[in-house]
């Protein structure tokens, strides 16, 4: 097998034109060396670039409907970088594959990231060209999996409220509701109670500066007493009966 083939194997895709292919590894450096007008992958770059930016944009805007804007392009902005694109061009083994001039190997080009990170963007320009929209985002989506998981749980880990909502209606199709309980404090320096309810009912209260952050300190000590009660239930269960 070619190493082109094995290129194709792992994008899940066999080109009909596979000059488009060719064309996606090829460097700039090379039309540079031979002082020609040759084609390079700058143009197929430019395009993968936008397919990658719409599929990153309308999944995270169906996976998180909770976020506005600012938090959506955050998100985006730790997927769409040159440190993680260069990442998923080396696990396409595209810095020993993409042609590059001599000068440009002498120099260290087939580790440089730059390099590494656009060829990667070529890649999903001529996929998009040769199989069509769905062919690239699959293809996309599969790639960013473990990130979109990584990510997942990070913001999680920062954003209780975010935790404790879906925790709540993974069981339930009612959201938890926050409501102030007292704002103390003259204007400059005022300081905010809140309680979280669910289903009617209180399940944690917390104190801060803002609104924001008292509704945060509510779903940590929502998330604490769940975190008790199963412990408490998983402690209570009868032992499993001898097979």
């Amino acid at each position: 097998m070619s190493s082109l083939d094995a290129l194709q194997a792992r994008l899940g895709h066999q080109f009909r034109d596979p000059a488009l292919l060719r064309l996606a590894l090829t460097h700039p450096s090379i039309s540079h060396e031979l002082g020609t007008s040759e084609e390079h992958n700058q143009r197929l770059e430019y395009l993968g670039d936008a397919v990658l930016q719409l599929v990153l944009t309308r999944e995270l805007y169906d996976r998180y409907p909770q976020h506005d804007e600012g938090p959506l392009t955050k998100i985006r902005a730790q997927l769409v970088n040159q440190v993680s694109l260069a990442e998923q061009g080396r696990s396409l083994d595209l810095g020993e594959l993409v042609f590059l001039s001599r000068g440009e190997q002498l120099n260290g080009g087939r580790g440089r990231p730059s390099i590494i990170a656009d060829a990667y963007e070529s890649i999903l320009g001529a996929l998009f060209l040769d199989g069509g929209y769905d062919v690239a985002r699959a293809f996309i989506l599969h790639s960013f999996r473990d990130e979109f998981t990584d990510i997942e749980s990070a913001t999680l880990a920062d954003n209780p409220k975010g935790l404790l909502q879906e925790i709540l209606q993974a069981v339930s199709s009612e959201a938890p509701q926050y409501q102030v309980i007292a704002a103390t404090g003259p204007d400059h320096n005022r300081s905010f109670e809140c309680a979280v309810f669910h289903k009617g009912e209180e399940i944690g209260r917390g104190k801060g500066k803002s609104k924001k952050l008292a509704e945060g300190e509510a779903a940590d000590m929502a998330l604490e007493r769940l975190r008790l009660s199963n412990s408490a239930k998983s402690s209570a269960a009868p032992p499993a009966s001898p097979g």
